[in-house]
C-alpha cells in the first residue's frame, strides 16, 4: 500500500512538472537552480563594496563620475560580459560648495543644512533675513503674492514613514518645487525640512527645478531635529532670523555616461531584456544604497544567468543609467538614443530602491502576457514576494522605456527604512545586509530569465475569443 502510494504521487508530480514546463517559460530546475545560486552567492555584496570603496560618492561631473565610469566597464568585463560600453550624453556639472545656515534671533545657534541639487547660490558672504514658517506645504502654497517679501520660507512637514515609501513620493513637490512657489510670494532662500523619515542630525539632499520666468532663489534642505527647533521657536512668536551662506553652482555642461555589459541570447539574440540600475550618486555618503546595491543585484543576477548551463535564448542587458539623481537625465538620453531598438526590448526591470527585502511584485505586459506573470509570481513565492495586480510602472530610469511602450516589472522592497538614509551621510555599505540583498538579486535573476526565455509577446493584447 505504501508502495503503490508512493509512486502515484511520484507519477503525479510527474504530470505536475511537465504541465508546468508545458506553460511556463523556464523549467522548475532552472528556476530553482538560479534562485539557489542567488541565496549562496556574495557577488552583489561585493561588486558594492569595491564601487564605494574603491570610488565612492558618484556626483555626476565629478572626478569620481569618471571614475566609475571606468571602473563599471572594467567590472563588466572581468564578470564575463560582451559587448561592454559606455554611452555618452550631455548634462548639467552642479558643484556643492560651502552650506552653513545659523539663528542669530532670538537665540544663537547653528543649523545643519544641505543645498538642494540645481539650487543657486546666496552672495558670498551669505544673506541674512527673516524667517516665516509653515508647518505644511500646503501653507505655503495659500499665502498671498509678496506676502513673503524679504523673508526666508521654511517647510517643517515631516515626511510619513511607510513601507512602500509612499510617504516620499506624496512629498515630493516639497523639494521639487517648493523653491519656486516661495520666489513667486517674494521670498529670497527656501529652506524644507528634509524628505526623510530619520530623526538624526543629517540633512537629505536631492534635485529641485525651477519654475521658467520665475527668480531663482537658493534653496536647501534641514535636518528634522533643526526643523523642529525652529517649530519651537515660531511657538514662541519671537521673530526668527537666519543667516545662511550657500555657494553651488552650475559649471557648465560635460559629457558622461552611462554603462552597458550583455549576455547575448542564444536563439533571440536581437531580443534585448533590459535590468539595471544607475550608476551616479549624491555627494553626502558613499551611493551603497542608492544606488550602488541597485546595480550590484542586477549585475549579480545576469552573472548568475551567465553562469548557468545554458544561455538564454534573449540577450540580458545591464545597464548602469547615469545621471539619475540630476533628473533621469541618462535615462532619457537612453530612450531617445535607442529610439529604433524599442521594439526589440521585449522586457525591463530596475532596482533602485536600496538593499532590503523584497516583498512585492507587479508587472505591465498586454493581456497575451498573463502566464508569464503567472509563472514570474509563482516562482517568486518560495522568496516570501507576493503578487500585486496593479500595473507595473518601471522604476526611476526604466519608467522612461515603460512610457514608450517597453513591458516591465516592479520587485518592490522593504522601504520602511530607506528614507532614514536617502540622500544622506549615513549612506554607506555598512547599512547593507549580505543575506537580504542576494534575496533581491534571487528575484531579479528568476523574473530576468522568465522574460529571456518565454515565447510569448509581451506587448501582445490577447485576440477576442481566445
Amino acid at each position: 500500500m505504501l508502495f503503490r502510494e508512493s509512486l502515484f504521487m511520484r507519477k503525479l508530480r510527474y504530470v505536475l512538472f511537465a504541465l508546468f514546463i508545458s506553460t511556463s517559460p523556464a523549467s522548475a530546475d532552472e528556476l530553482s537552480s538560479l534562485r539557489v545560486a542567488a541565496l549562496h552567492s556574495s557577488h552583489a555584496y561585493e561588486f558594492v563594496s569595491s564601487l564605494t570603496t574603491e570610488v565612492g560618492p558618484r556626483l555626476v561631473g565629478s572626478a569620481n563620475d569618471d571614475k566609475a565610469v571606468a571602473w563599471a566597464q572594467t567590472k563588466l568585463k572581468a564578470w564575463g560580459f560582451e559587448n561592454v560600453h559606455a554611452e555618452a550624453f550631455d548634462a548639467p556639472k552642479w558643484v556643492r560648495g560651502v552650506e552653513t545656515a545659523e539663528v542669530i534671533t532670538p537665540t544663537q545657534q547653528r543649523l545643519i543644512i544641505t543645498a538642494l541639487g540645481g539650487s543657486v547660490g546666496t552672495p558670498a558672504d551669505g544673506l541674512t533675513a527673516d524667517a516665516i514658517i509653515f508647518s505644511s506645504y500646503d501653507d505655503l502654497l495659500d499665502a498671498k503674492p509678496r506676502s513673503l517679501a524679504g523673508k526666508i520660507a521654511i517647510v517643517t512637514e515631516a515626511l510619513i514613514k511607510a513601507e512602500d515609501g509612499a510617504g516620499y513620493g506624496a512629498a515630493g513637490r516639497i523639494r521639487r518645487s517648493g523653491a519656486s512657489e516661495a520666489a513667486k510670494r517674494g521670498a529670497v532662500a527656501y529652506l524644507l525640512r528634509s524628505l526623510g523619515s530619520d530623526y538624526r542630525r543629517f540633512p537629505h539632499t536631492g534635485q529641485m527645478h525651477y519654475d521658467d520666468g520665475i527668480a531663482k532663489i537658493p534653496a536647501a534642505a534641514l535636518s528634522a531635529p533643526d526643523a523642529e527647533q525652529l517649530d519651537r521657536l515660531a511657538a514662541s512668536g519671537k521673530t526668527i532670523r537666519l543667516h545662511i551662506t550657500l555657494t553651488p553652482h552650475v559649471d557648465g555642461m560635460i559629457t558622461t555616461h552611462s554603462v552597458v555589459g550583455e549576455i547575448p541570447g542564444s536563439t533571440k539574440p536581437d531580443e534585448i531584456v533590459l535590468i539595471g540600475g544607475h550608476l551616479d550618486s549624491w555627494d553626502l555618503g558613499t551611493g551603497a544604497i542608492d544606488d550602488g546595491a541597485g546595480i550590484a543585484i542586477t549585475t549579480a543576477a545576469a552573472k548568475l544567468i551567465r553562469d548557468m548551463p545554458v544561455r538564454p535564448k534573449r540577450t540580458i542587458r545591464v545597464v548602469m543609467f547615469g545621471s539619475e539623481e540630476s533628473g533621469l537625465i541618462g535615462a532619457k538620453a537612453y530612450a531617445k538614443a535607442h529610439a529604433r531598438e524599442l521594439s526589440k526590448i521585449t522586457f525591463g526591470a530596475e532596482a533602485d530602491f536600496g538593499a532590503d527585502r523584497p516583498y512585492k511584485f507587479r508587472t505591465k505586459f498586454g493581456t497575451a502576457g498573463e502566464p508569464v506573470t503567472r509563472a514570474m509570481a509563482r516562482a517568486l513565492q518560495p522568496l516570501g514576494i507576493l503578487f500585486d495586480d496593479r500595473p507595473a510602472t518601471g522604476d526611476s530610469d526604466v519608467s522612461q522605456l515603460a512610457e514608450l511602450g517597453v513591458p516591465v516589472a516592479d520587485i518592490e522592497q522593504d522601504g520602511t527604512h530607506y528614507f532614514d538614509l536617502h540622500h544622506t551621510p549615513d549612506d554607506t555599505l555598512d547599512k547593507i545586509d549580505k543575506q537580504v540583498i542576494d534575496k533581491v538579486v534571487a528575484a531579479f535573476a528568476i523574473v530576468s530569465w522568465i522574460a529571456a526565455n518565454t515565447d510569448v509577446d509581451l506587448r501582445a493584447v490577447k485576440a477576442s475569443g481566445n
